[in-house]
């Protein structure tokens, strides 16, 4: 009996230490250091865009990267909780949510969630690697580039206290929006000492944004109302007019950024083009995160060649999801599928933003269907952007 005792005394000593060592080890791993990957000064980027420009796509760029936390359009649940009121007034609230999310502070979602939340009440949760990785879910090992479909089967559910502690130990808390159209409301953002804000600003053209946006045309009812701010539209011109406010919002971002910006806003401000993307996607990738202060690594090289070089441009049913699709294919999609009529009346609503973007118009139905025509003229974008 007592050479039984003695075992299981030896047993549970042994576990104890064995425990205390995977605690260190996990908290070495989480923990910064002066040479960690996850130094203390976070950097914060906001990936500013508008629906179906790609925002996905580069949004899954910054967060399968290891050293990012990323959050996908927090800003729904300010428009889904308030849906009444028009942009406008909601954008000091969805800009209150976002520094609150920069500081890891995330209570300020008792404004906007049930009581009972979950790591899976956030919209679209599982298009964020950090929510499917230690230490909010144990699914696979910290930093392995994320498998949607198994972390929504493994980590739903998930207490909500795990997202904060995920957010603290990265070095980059990155948020993708397309809720935001102007940069006013953002200058305390800017200007607040404990952020080092960066802001990406994606843009695409807007006869392949029209296009995209008809295919799912009735997720965006929501959103297309409050972009109007309520107003009353015919259903045929609906789009139009939004897509008319989506355009003018490119405008008045990009010269505020761009023309006799604020101090606080020189050197944080970085104009895409998604066309750019699509035809040269490691060397604008690695120029994005070069502006972000991420380096490139060889698993995000091959997943960035991977996703971009797939076959085909996927279907309807595969609109909000990330696939290995054919970049370049994906980008020319409506010059083949849109009606030159729409094409037109989408050039005479964006004109000013086409013209400002380099995106050349086409005049005729036999030019829009050639696609030996470059209608993405290159062009410097550092004029374009903060120096």
């Amino acid at each position: 009996m007592y050479s039984c005792f003695r075992v299981q005394i030896n047993t549970l000593i042994f576990l104890v230490v064995l425990q205390g060592l995977m605690f260190c080890c996990w908290h070495y791993q989480f923990t910064p250091t002066p040479d960690s990957p996850f130094p203390s000064r976070k950097v914060h980027v906001l990936l500013l865009s508008s629906w179906r420009s790609g925002s996905s796509f580069l949004g899954q760029v910054f967060s399968q990267h290891p050293s990012v936390f990323y959050l996908m359009e927090p800003a729904w649940h300010v428009w889904s909780e308030m849906r009444k009121s028009g942009a406008k007034t909601l954008r000091m609230a969805v800009r209150d949510l976002m520094r609150s999310v920069y500081h890891c502070d995330f209570s300020v979602m008792d404004s906007y969630m049930p009581d009972n939340r979950k790591t899976s009440t956030f919209f679209s949760w599982y298009q964020s690697r950090a929510l499917c990785s230690p230490p909010v879910c144990f699914l696979a090992p910290f930093g392995r580039i994320n498998n949607e479909t198994q972390c929504q089967k493994e980590c739903e559910s998930l207490g909500f206290e795990r997202v904060e502690k995920a957010c603290q130990i990265y070095s980059h808390v990155v948020l993708k929006e397309t809720r935001v159209f102007e940069l006013e409301s953002l200058y305390p953002l800017l200007q607040d000492p404990n952020l080092d804000l960066h802001i990406v600003h994606l843009v695409r053209d807007p006869r392949a944004v029209y296009r995209s946006r008809e295919e799912s045309a009735l997720s965006f009812e929501m959103d297309n109302a409050i972009v109007l701010e309520h107003k009353a539209v015919p259903a045929g011109k609906e789009q139009y007019h939004v897509m008319q406010e989506i355009c003018q919002s490119h405008i008045r971002i990009n010269e505020r950024a761009t023309q006799d910006p604020p101090p606080f806003l020189k050197g944080r401000y970085k104009l895409v083009r998604y066309e750019d993307v699509t035809r040269n996607p490691l060397q604008e990738i690695s120029d994005i995160y070069d502006f972000v202060n991420l380096e490139m690594t060889d698993e995000m090289e091959a997943w960035i060649y991977n996703m971009t070089h797939g076959k085909g441009k996927g279907n309807v049913e595969d609109a909000f999801q990330i696939i290995s699709r054919n970049a370049v294919q994906v980008s020319q999609a409506w010059r083949t599928m849109l009606p030159h009529n729409k094409v037109k009346r989408i050039q005479e609503v964006c004109k000013e933003a086409m013209r400002m973007l380099n995106y050349r118009t086409v005049d005729s139905e036999k030019d829009q269907k050639t696609l030996d025509l470059d209608l993405y003229m290159p062009q410097e974008l550092k004029e374009l952007e903060t120096s």
